[in-house]
């Protein structure tokens, strides 16, 4: 029966004949009115999919860009880098952890028709970024020796990438505040916005990186503290954008003067159900940074394989996660609508989509993937650890997509507990441990690290699938 309740578009999709799909296309890059309660499923998830996943492959270029020009500094820079993001990891994790809050409550606030309490909630996330970034910038500044010796930095690192370290943690208000924004347009509908934002801020980012790093005419050689610079440059020019947007409107939510007021209610409401968000976040980035911990007992080049191979991934998942982003924002707002049959039709739409572009990836990691660490570094050792990961990864790549989409139907259903307590199994007391075991005490090195991911995080893909059948989640209130 819900396949009725759709505009004329609805009847016209299924067809894709060319010129709707341009249309359709132009209409998601630009970004439309509509109704994603109503009009058809398939072309809902191409709305809302396409600027989400250009979003993110912008996002993920960037990363891709700034480790090809680090890595001519060497392996320690590309240590440095990595050494760095596990503490990255964490912030991402509180920032990701929050925004997964915010997108669930302003996603079910517009499905149940009400712009105005979406807008309270996007201020109130806006003053949850702020508290947020504070420990960390105090980490960054005062302590960024300290921290890459506690990870077994080697000297270079200590003594020359400190700064990249300081910069990147000192001024991560603008990494919080882009994720936490990004998210209250993404759970509007307005994906379009959030892809424009970090076009700007990531086009900037890439256009400096090498200039800041390397110099050119009176720009002098700043070497790995250059990649952080344009990196805090790049985003905070795409945070002044974001503030510009929400106040001056988007197609679904805009933010009035009268609304900048602290709402203790909804702030609790956020930060309640960003807990779990928080929480499932941090026990996944805390494992990666155990992770790394071993990989550097093995030695720089394990980090910097592993490294290089984690920011290839990142470009080949985020069109995975921008897909499952989509459908995340059509279970808070289907089930805003009452609707929760098609918010979990919306799910299974979109585990297949994600499956089908995964198992495209799987193939390339498995038969070129010494070809894809070649392009970032010519150290033999350090292709063969990031290739040999790239490899084992395909042979299960495929699980990931419906990991993504099941793991977002219950963040975008405000049931943010039970990811928690699936990463808490599977990570901290399976992946961490037997990535010990096999490395150090079975002497894998690396390998065992790879392969200990490999077996927790497809088993993790498999019972969170499992669990989302049960449908528990369309129960869950916010």
């Amino acid at each position: 029966m819900e396949e009725r309740k759709t505009d004329t578009h609805a009847v016209q999709t299924p067809a894709l004949n060319k010129p709707l799909l341009w249309q359709e296309l132009k209409n998601a890059i630009i970004g439309i009115e509509a109704d994603y309660t109503t009009i058809h499923l398939k072309r809902a998830i191409f709305l809302l999919a396409v600027p989400m996943i250009l979003e993110l492959v912008m996002e993920s270029a960037f990363a891709v860009v700034d480790i090809y020009f680090v890595g001519k500094l060497g392996a320690s820079a590309v240590a440095t880098v990595g050494l760095t993001e596990t503490y990255l990891f964490l912030l991402y994790s509180i920032a990701m952890g929050l925004s997964t809050a915010v997108m669930a409550i302003v996603s079910r606030r517009i499905g149940e028709k009400k712009p105005e309490a979406a807008a309270v909630a996007a201020v109130q996330a806006i003053f949850l970024a702020f508290f947020a970034s504070v420990p960390f910038a105090v980490a960054g500044i005062f302590f960024s020796k300290e921290l890459l010796a506690f990870m077994g930095a080697d000297q270079w690192a200590i003594e020359n990438g400190y700064r990249y370290t300081q910069w990147m943690l000192g001024s991560n208000i603008v990494i919080v505040l882009l994720f936490m924004i990004n998210a209250v347009f993404r759970g509007a509908g307005d994906p379009a916005v959030s892809m424009r934002i970090l076009w700007i801020s990531n086009g900037i980012n890439m256009l400096l990186c090498p200039l800041l790093i390397m110099g050119w005419g009176p720009v002098p050689a700043m070497g790995i503290e250059g990649a952080a610079i344009a990196t805090t440059i790049g985003r905070g020019t795409g945070v002044l954008v974001q503030f510009w947007l929400l106040f001056r409107g988007g197609k679904h939510i805009r933010v009035s003067r009268s609304q900048i007021r602290w709402d203790g209610s909804v702030f609790t409401g956020i930060l309640r159900t960003g807990l779990g968000g928080m929480g499932q976040m941090i026990i996944a980035m805390t494992s990666w940074i155990f992770l790394m911990r071993i990989l550097a007992e093995v030695g720089s080049t394990a980090v910097a394989g592993a490294t290089i191979a984690m920011r290839i991934m990142m470009f080949t998942m985020m069109p995975a996660w921008g897909m499952a982003n989509a459908a995340a924002t059509l279970v808070g707002q289907n089930l805003g609508a009452g609707n929760p049959d098609r918010a979990e039709s919306a799910v299974w739409k979109t585990g297949f989509y994600n499956m089908i572009f995964l198992l495209g990836v799987s193939l390339v990691y498995f038969f070129f993937n010494e070809n894809l660490m070649q392009v970032f570094t010519k150290e033999k050792q350090v292709i063969a650890v990031g290739a040999e990961w790239l490899r084992i990864l395909s042979f299960s790549y495929f699980v990931y997509g419906w990991w993504m989409v099941s793991t977002s139907a219950f963040n975008g259903s405000g049931d943010t507990k039970t990811p928690t307590l699936i990463n808490l199994v599977f990570f901290w007391l399976i992946q961490i441990p037997l990535s010990y075991f096999l490395a150090i005490h079975q002497d894998m090195e690396e390998l065992g690290v790879f392969w200990a991911v490999f077996f927790s995080e497809t088993s993790v893909g498999i019972f969170t699938l499992l669990l989302f059948r049960r449908g528990r989640w369309k129960e869950t209130r916010v």
